[in-house]
């Protein structure tokens, strides 16, 4: 599982005229299965996406898609982890330590 972070590198007005294209992203990424939630920070800052893929690899792929990277918008940090313990509704991407 991991947590993706974006943090805006650019000013809001501009940010804001790559959402239409983030969004319908963001849209294809669940239907996709990767992603399981997102939102913005508060303060409005960036966001964070809550994914699943099989390798780290995988989700630095899916993130480079992201319009609001291609608009120079964002940045992203990727942080891996192991999810041990979830809400029963996320039980099927619970991990076990090796």
């Amino acid at each position: 599982m991991f947590v993706l972070e974006l943090s805006y590198t650019a000013p809001l007005d501009a940010v804001d005229a790559a959402i239409p294209a983030h969004v319908a992203w963001l849209d294809e990424q669940y239907e996709k299965g990767f992603f399981l939630a997102s939102g913005r920070k508060n303060p409005r800052e960036g966001g964070v996406i809550l994914a699943v893929a099989e390798n780290r690899a995988r989700i630095e792929e899916v993130a480079a898609t992201d319009p609001f990277i291609a608009a120079g918008v964002c940045e992203y940090r990727i942080t891996e982890f192991i999810a041990t313990k979830t809400a029963p509704e996320l039980a099927q991407h619970r991990q076990t330590l090796d």
